[in-house]
């Protein structure tokens, strides 16, 4: 048994390695960049249109939804739900010991790209969406792959790989960190399932309204709360903030930096990690947003950049400042991951800094589990109808009891296989449907310039 598992281990450590390679991170960020050629690289120069369409846009406005849909500010936080948490804290304290300093400026300047990819998921999403008999939207990929690209058999394949994904990193890794973080409160891993269960089951009853509804209580106040937490430590550390800008900015292209580190390092985890922290190539956010009321496609896209802005150019930034200002980091660091933030929080926060980083990173894996098993039953009923619908929520909360007790190693690397499976027919559609994303942009700036009534409704 164990050599088996041992082959397996490694025959599935390969096809990451060859799947998640170079030609894939180029293969994101390219997409990213030619989308943003193809719209004028909007995400900077319509800077003050996509922030008045959505923070600076009246709060009644940001909530408004109608029959069958959820709000775009709901959506924004479904949306942030499935992507923030232990990639902004945990991954980004991976990369930097992995990278160095330098990540941090490659993974802001990935962001950039990846702020118009998410922006045309997005409008895609909406552009193609249907609505079922219950009056609920369904959009996404499987959509634009169907009704854009006539592809109904590459949408089949791509919920296949979406609900592979939502039991692997969706769901069993995240139930695994509830369970290792509530292990710290004494909390054992079986008390963490009976802890965890009862309220999934009840999100899973409630489809997307009350996921999202959970979202807006839960996302907000943890993403502003820690971001809060870094700010005070980098506040507390601000004498070392001008040096630590200044390593980041040197080794991001130093050849050969201090510690073994340099360009190679920093530019391969800073890409890396931007792309696994926001989600922007995978397509699975367009699944949560294209259920929103809006007039236009392009109004739930500007929505998608604030999305990529928030989770990489804030969250990734502030945990990365916060972990090079208070000293944790350091090229020989006995610390890593979860250690190395939990020493980051301590420095400012005492004895309860570990504590409060560890009841933030169980928060966020719920919010997790909670936005996945809407994109796992979306990918099921895809495949499956109705029946897939049916079927999909018991095995979702077995695999959330399974995640809170069994070892993961093997369900990371699967869960890292789907997500760049997953990837693989979302970018091709991008390729392919970047003029009609190009013009719904065109389209949408055309009808925000003009008063009135507009001309289409969505």
């Amino acid at each position: 048994m164990l050599e088996v598992t041992a082959l397996l281990s490694s025959v599935l450590s390969a096809l990451n390695a060859a799947l998640w390679g170079p030609p894939m991170l180029a293969a994101f960020l390219g997409t990213g960049v030619y989308l943003s050629f193809r719209t004028g690289w909007f995400q900077l120069t319509g800077l003050p249109v996509w922030l008045r369409a959505t923070l600076l846009q009246p709060r009644s406005r940001q909530r408004t939804a109608a029959d069958g849909a959820i709000s775009p500010f709901g959506a924004l936080n479904a949306a942030l739900s499935a992507c923030l948490g232990t990639g902004n804290i945990v991954g980004v304290a991976t990369a930097l010991c992995a990278g160095g300093p330098g990540t941090v400026l490659w993974m802001l300047l990935s962001a950039v790209p990846g702020m118009m990819t998410c922006c045309c998921e997005t409008m895609l999403g909406v552009e193609y969406r249907t609505r079922d008999a219950q009056g609920r939207y369904h959009g996404g990929p499987t959509e634009y792959l169907t009704y854009g690209l006539g592809r109904p058999r590459l949408a089949k394949l791509y919920a296949l790989f979406l609900v592979g994904a939502s039991f692997g990193m969706g769901n069993m890794t995240q139930a695994n960190a509830v369970a290792q973080g509530l292990a710290g409160f004494g909390i054992p891993a079986w008390g963490s399932a009976l802890l965890l269960l009862p309220p999934l089951t009840v999100l899973l009853a409630g489809g997307l309204q009350r996921i999202t509804a959970l979202a807006e209580r839960l996302i907000l106040a943890l993403t502003v709360g820690f971001a809060a937490a870094c700010l005070w430590i980098i506040f507390l550390h601000r004498a070392a903030l001008p040096g630590s800008l200044r390593m980041i900015a040197r080794e991001a292209f130093t050849l050969r930096a201090a510690g073994g580190y340099g360009l190679a390092k920093a530019a391969r985890w800073g890409i890396a990690r931007g792309v696994f922290s926001n989600e922007a190539g995978l397509g699975s956010n367009a699944l949560i947003h294209a259920g929103a009321h809006c007039d236009h496609p392009g109004a739930q896209g500007m929505w998608g950049i604030l999305e990529v802005g928030i989770d990489t150019v804030v969250m990734c930034t502030l945990t990365a400042l916060a972990l090079l200002t208070s000293g944790v980091w350091r090229p020989d660091a006995p610390l890593a991951g979860a250690d190395l933030c939990a020493a980051a929080f301590e420095t400012a926060f005492g004895r309860a800094g570990g504590a409060l980083l560890t009841g933030s990173l169980c928060l966020f894996a719920f919010a997790t589990l909670n936005a996945w098993s809407y994109y796992g039953r979306r990918g099921a009923q895809t495949l499956a109808g109705r029946r897939g619908a049916r079927w999909f929520p018991p095995l979702y909360l077995a695999a959330a009891a399974a995640g809170c007790l069994l070892r993961l190693e093997p369900v990371w690397a699967i869960s890292d296989l789907f997500n760049g499976l997953m990837a693989l027919p979302n970018l091709y559609a991008l390729w392919r449907l970047a003029p009609r994303a190009a013009t719904l942009l065109r389209e949408y700036r055309r009808e925000i310039k003009q008063p009135g009534p507009k001309t289409r409704k969505f």
